[in-house]
């Protein structure tokens, strides 16, 4: 008997304490109303035409900035993270770009480069080097801050528009800090990719992320965005004034904080022209030629 009402009990309190046949809440907490997340509602069409009016009515961009690089990865083992510098950036639809860094306070130059649609350059005065190539090459640098280019900046800053031609996906994602809207837009016909998504935060709509691929579905460029600013007092627009562009084959990563920016001035050719220093040394850089990284 006495065997019998142990038994009772020792599975009654094991029922308790797995929550069987009953709920058992540890603790209860009421989230205000004001500080409830918003999750907004938008068709696939309504963040096309948000994302593509924002693309379109941005041409140019003048702004001064803090910029801080980190190269390597956990899986090359080394990450490395340089001091922030001071920069200048200039873009121009539909591929010219300009960035001068320069070391704080006493303003020593540290790298100019640009790109348009064919070439890059890039002056590297501490080396008194000049490296030039063509803007598709890609040959991966035993140090990876020197994969840097200028044009990987520009699909960050300018956004490329959506045409309607491409084929556009849209899905939810759902994780504990937010929820989100994401565009995948696909290049080629029978045999797909993908070539872009756009992740939009439901709680106001804005863009906070854009991802670029390349071939095989590798993840070229992954671009993320936050404190949207309006770009001058009184004037609607906005812009976000922190990107962090992560470049994972070229293992480095971009933090851009932007003090100062000026959206759709007038910019000059000669503003994004970089001509070689006197006596630097001139290095053409190409995928076949032999030549090794500086």
């Amino acid at each position: 008997m006495k065997r019998g009402w142990r038994r009772k009990i020792l599975l009654t309190v094991s029922a308790a304490a797995c929550g069987c046949g009953g709920k058992v809440v540890t603790k209860t907490t009421q989230v205000p109303a004001a500080r409830r997340p918003v999750a907004q509602e938008a068709t696939r069409e309504e963040l096309l035409d948000r994302y593509n009016a924002f693309a379109h009515k941005l041409q140019t961009i003048n702004a001064t900035l803090e910029l801080k690089p980190t190269a390597g990865s956990q899986y090359t083992g080394v990450i490395q993270e340089y001091h922030e510098v001071k920069a200048f950036l200039l873009a121009a639809r539909p591929y010219n770009i300009r960035m001068i860094g320069q070391v704080p306070v006493v303003g020593k130059t540290v790298f100019d480069m640009a790109s348009d649609a064919q070439t890059f350059e890039v002056s590297i005065p501490s080396k008194n080097k000049f490296l030039t190539g063509s803007v598709g090459l890609e040959r991966p640098s035993s140090k990876p801050i020197e994969n840097l280019r200028p044009q990987h900046l520009l699909d960050a800053v300018l956004w490329p528009e959506v045409h309607k031609e491409e084929i556009v996906l849209m899905e939810e994602f759902n994780n504990e800090n937010a929820r989100y809207y994401v565009l995948t837009v696909l290049r080629g016909g029978y045999t797909s990719e993908i070539l872009r998504k756009i992740w939009f935060d439901r709680e106001d709509l804005r863009v906070v992320r854009l991802d670029s691929y390349g071939a095989k579905g590798a993840l070229l460029s992954d671009a993320q965005y936050g404190n949207w600013q309006p770009v001058a007092p009184g004037n609607a627009m906005e812009y976000p004034m922190q990107i962090s562009i992560e470049r994972p084959h070229d293992e480095y990563r971009l933090d851009l904080t932007i003090n100062k920016i000026a959206i759709n001035e007038t910019l000059t050719p000669e503003q994004f022209r970089l001509e070689p220093p006197a006596g630097a040394e001139i290095v053409h850089l190409g995928e076949n030629s032999g030549e090794k990284q500086p």
